[in-house]
């Protein structure tokens, strides 16, 4: 089995915040627990992204999951597509908007391979193309998918990182990338690399999952003892220098 399709396997098995909630999988109750669970522990998301930003403006998700975000776009008026290598997390997408009526296209969709006709004003990728066996190879189809003037959004797993440095000293905690064929992570001067033929990047660094992994699972919120007595100001400073995510905006000329 090539390394393509073991990705594709690995996120059919389990798309990604399929867990986020207990309840019965397509209901309302189930997507909204969903979004309030994944906008509750990655609160940074709705700083990194404004979404009201994007009302009639025409914006392209690349790795859409289950429609998590997808919703929040179509809710303030972006005209949307979303495409993700997944099928099975295609199908739930579909199931919420059905449900809630979102009006947008979905599409399982390889982001290394394919071609879109449109020219988007934005493409948001978050915690996605850092799982993509050839990343070089997806973000040239994505510049050749904006407009001229045309913003990127993404996030990638940073190298120099709280996260990172647990990984390598066997401390690691479950998180999305736990078992995943591809997992890269990036330094500052990488990133820059590889965004080569953008303008005005610009990186911001964020996120350290504080909670106790057990008691996640069963729904609750209890914080490490170590975050619980850290001050929030240092566990900040922590996160803006030492956290899992690469928050990056910039633009094709």
């Amino acid at each position: 089995m090539d390394i393509k399709q073991s990705v594709i396997d690995f996120w059919n098995n389990r798309p990604c915040n399929i867990k986020h909630s207990d309840k019965q999988i397509g209901t309302k109750e189930y997507f909204e627990e969903v979004s309030n669970r994944k906008f509750f522990v990655e609160s940074h998301i709705l700083d990194f992204v404004h979404f009201k930003n994007y009302n009639n403006k025409k914006v392209l998700e690349v790795g859409c999951g289950i429609g998590t975000t997808a919703h929040k776009f179509i809710e303030h008026g972006a005209d949307y597509t979303g495409i993700d290598i997944s099928e099975e997390s295609i199908n739930v997408a579909k199931e919420r908007f059905k449900l809630f009526n979102l009006n947008g296209t979905l599409s399982v969709n390889d982001i290394e391979q394919c071609v879109l006709n449109d020219q988007f004003d934005l493409v948001y990728s978050f915690g996605v193309l850092h799982h993509t066996p050839d990343i070089n190879k997806a973000i040239e189809n994505i510049h050749r998918m904006l407009k001229p003037g045309g913003e990127f959004k993404l996030m990638l797993y940073a190298s120099n990182s709280w996260k990172k440095f647990c990984i390598d000293s066997g401390l690691d905690q479950f998180e999305a990338q736990n078992g995943c064929p591809v997992a890269y992570t990036f330094s500052h001067e990488e990133v820059i690399k590889l965004l080569k033929n953008f303008v005005n990047i610009d990186i911001k660094q964020d996120h350290i999952f504080q909670y106790n992994i057990e008691s996640y699972k069963n729904y609750e919120y209890k914080k490490e003892p170590w975050f619980e007595n850290m001050p929030p100001e240092l566990i900040e400073t922590l996160e803006k220098n030492i956290g899992w995510h690469l928050l990056i905006t910039c633009f094709k000329e």
